[in-house]
């Protein structure tokens, strides 16, 4: 018997809710019950434990890159679909609080959102790219969107890597590292962009290498 009212989608809408509002911490049975106006254990009939509902949770953020992929269809080439999937994954990460640390590695539950990645994987064998060098590049570009927005997302303004209140002497002492630090606070999509173009063009370098 499955508890009247609500549904596994009811549920991931309100935690990702809960996710903007409170953060990770706050994604509990009794605060999801409480938003959805049920019992906590009704919520057990559809999802039987906290990191079920984060792979629910992470899932449903797959299916909306996967939308976007899907809205840029028309892209050609490995080099450039990995681009847009970057770009896809990063904007959704950022639209929920501590996006990339809540949903990175968590388990997809969809068999549709694998059957989307068929057909990337397919455009990318039909140009002649092995399926090992493109699992390995999704995963190479994946790990960086990752870890650019935790970075991101978890730094934001905030000049972490510099002193607090640096000594005029010891700024002085190292010219270099202050000049680098001034690019790190630079626009942040500029960053992102140039990032992953650095990291695409030495899997195509990588690439052409073994190919050759």
């Amino acid at each position: 018997m499955v508890a009247k009212g609500i549904s596994r989608e009811l549920i991931v809408q309100a935690a990702l809710d809960l996710l903007d509002e409170e953060g990770i911490d706050g994604v509990t049975a009794r605060a999801l019950a409480n938003r959805l106006g049920v019992r906590a254990p009704a919520l057990y009939w559809h999802m039987s434990n906290k990191q079920e509902i984060l792979d629910e949770m992470g899932t449903e953020i797959r299916r909306r890159v996967a939308a976007r992929l899907e809205a840029e269809s028309d892209v050609q080439g490995w080099h450039d679909q990995l681009a847009v999937f970057a770009r896809a994954l990063r904007a959704e990460y950022l639209a929920h609080r501590n996006g990339a640390r809540t949903f990175a590695g968590t388990k997809l539950t969809d068999p549709d959102v694998l059957r989307a990645q068929e057909q990337w994987l397919a455009r990318w064998v039909d140009s002649g790219l092995a399926v090992e060098d493109g699992v390995a590049a999704a995963q190479l570009v994946t790990a960086f969107v990752v870890g650019f927005v935790i970075d991101e997302q978890e730094r934001g303004a905030e000049r972490r890597y510099l002193l607090a209140e640096p000594d005029p002497s010891s700024v002085a002492e190292v010219p270099l590292v202050r000049e680098a630090g001034q690019h790190l606070f630079t626009d942040r999509d500029q960053r992102f962009e140039r990032y992953l173009d650095m990291v695409l063009t030495g899997i195509g370098v990588r690439l052409s290498g073994e190919s050759a």
